[in-house]
């Protein structure tokens, strides 16, 4: 997959090199055909009620910290989901060839990433306004003493000049505008740079190895470089090989009216308070370097808590993944085993005193001890509603409400919704409406309703935080 750009390879011996070798072409030629007629993806996301993206996920725009989900792209496009009234789903990809080729096939709506924009990428996709600016920059290693060197000598034993990229090795993402500007770079400075196109590692991983010493070279955007430097000293990130380059979203070639009012809710989000305070801080906070070096940063570190490794072991006992009783902890109390709410609830599973004490824990009970007592309740919940909801994945929405209001709540909205022609063993769209309208007269006075009035907003967000914050989880966290 090597490529190389020199004047004198004869005509016959480029075009079998390139048919052999060529793997870092930007790449749509192959990942489907365009459709270059209107698409109203609009208007079927909002009747779908979610907005399916794709991002990057690296330690600036999409990572868990502290059990959170964050990250630039992340926040902004979760801000531009709000604004159309819809839901969010967040989809990763490794591969950016694979990932063109999803928004081809419509398979997600939005790539929600620092795309550069490029001539070619735009033959088959439409480029959003510039979420920001960048210019790609060399990422080379120090040299092992480079603590103890002055400026001069450790200058000297740097590149500083594009120039000096000459017969160098340098290993990119496949597929990626890095590719191409070393291509271009190759023919400005009249010389061969040999460049490999990983499409087995991401940009971060390449500037581990870097620094590791597995590699010597690899290429990033400056903002992205800036980041890995705090946790990786030993790296220089100070030559830049571009211009400064525009970075935008992309969507399918036609969907204009989607493009269209992304676009102008971009140019008004752009000039307001809010997003200069988001910019600040993921570009210009002072706890970067906290954040980034964090054991609970699923970039560097891969956890959610302290609790991980018990959860891990303790959730065979209902069967979930950890990860989503990690998601439900992080509500209840995040991960604080000394948390109390005003009605009494306490610890890291915020059971109620009566529940507790049926499983035989109370405040001073071992963070351990409460895990382990919201399990088994959480195992009570799930045989409650086994024989009615057979489907174990459906059955998880209701234990969660049930956890949050009460079993007794949530056999009310059940009944309502039976009442009303929805599906009673159905959450979403179903009976997640009915737990939602229990605040209503009308409603929590039905002759079907037992246990009368509830606030329903807090169940209903409940469920729905817990279920994105999982499926964020599974996108970072390994299992």
């Amino acid at each position: 997959m090597l490529l190389t750009a020199s004047r004198n390879i004869s005509f016959l011996f480029l075009l079998l090199f390139l048919f052999f070798f060529i793997s870092c072409d930007s790449s749509s030629k192959d990942s489907g055909s365009v459709d270059f007629d209107t698409v109203n993806t609009l208007d079927a996301i909002k009747k779908r009620g979610k907005l399916i993206v794709i991002t990057d996920f690296n330690s600036v725009d999409y990572f868990i910290y502290k059990g959170q989900p964050l990250g630039f792209n992340y926040e902004l496009i979760k801000k531009f989901a709000e604004h159309i009234g819809v839901s969010l789903e967040i989809r990763t990809n490794y591969n950016l060839k694979n990932t063109f080729r999803s928004l081809q096939d419509d398979e997600c709506d939005i790539l929600a990433m620092g795309l550069t924009i490029t001539k070619e990428r735009t033959e088959f996709l439409q480029f959003t306004l510039p979420i920001m600016q960048t210019k790609q920059v060399l990422v080379q290693r120090k040299p092992e003493d480079w603590q103890k060197m002055d400026r001069r000598k450790l200058e000297s034993q740097l590149i500083r000049s594009t120039l000096e990229l000459a017969n160098k090795h340098i290993v990119v993402e496949a597929n990626s505008s890095y590719c191409d500007r070393l291509s271009s770079l190759s023919q400005e400075i009249g010389d061969t740079i040999r460049y490999l196109g990983s499409s087995e590692f991401l940009t971060e991983d390449l500037i581990q190895q870097v620094a590791e010493g597995r590699i010597n070279f690899t290429v990033s955007d400056q903002h992205i470089a800036l980041v890995a430097q705090t946790y990786y000293p030993n790296i220089d990130i100070a030559t830049p090989i571009s211009f400064e380059q525009n970075l935008a979203w992309a969507v399918k070639k036609g969907s204009n009216q989607l493009l269209d009012t992304i676009n102008g809710w971009l140019k008004d989000y752009k000039a307001s308070k809010q997003y200069v305070f988001l910019y600040a801080k993921y570009f210009k906070s002072s706890r970067r370097k906290e954040i980034a070096k964090s054991e609970y940063n699923s970039f560097t570190g891969g956890k959610i808590s302290v609790y991980d490794k018990f959860l891990k072991e303790q959730s065979v006992i209902v069967g979930w993944d950890w990860r989503l009783i990690a998601s439900l902890m992080y509500s209840e109390s995040r991960f604080n085993p000394k948390a109390k709410s005003w009605a009494g609830a306490f610890g890291l599973m915020q059971l109620m005193p009566v529940t507790a004490n049926k499983y035989g824990v109370g405040e001073e009970s071992s963070p351990q001890s409460q895990i382990i007592a919201g399990i088994k309740y959480l195992k009570w919940l799930d045989k409650y509603f086994s024989k009615e909801i057979p489907d174990s994945t459906e059955r998880i929405n209701f234990v969660l409400a049930s956890y949050n209001a009460g079993a007794g709540h949530v056999e009310d909205a059940r009944a309502l919704a039976k009442k009303y022609g929805k599906d009673p063993n159905v959450w979403f769209d179903n009976v997640d409406y009915f737990i939602l309208q229990k605040s209503k007269p009308e409603f929590y006075k039905d002759a079907v309703v037992k246990y009368g009035y509830l606030r329903g907003a807090e169940p209903y967000r409940y469920v729905s935080e817990i279920v994105d914050r999982y499926n964020n989880y599974k996108n970072l966290i390994k299992a």
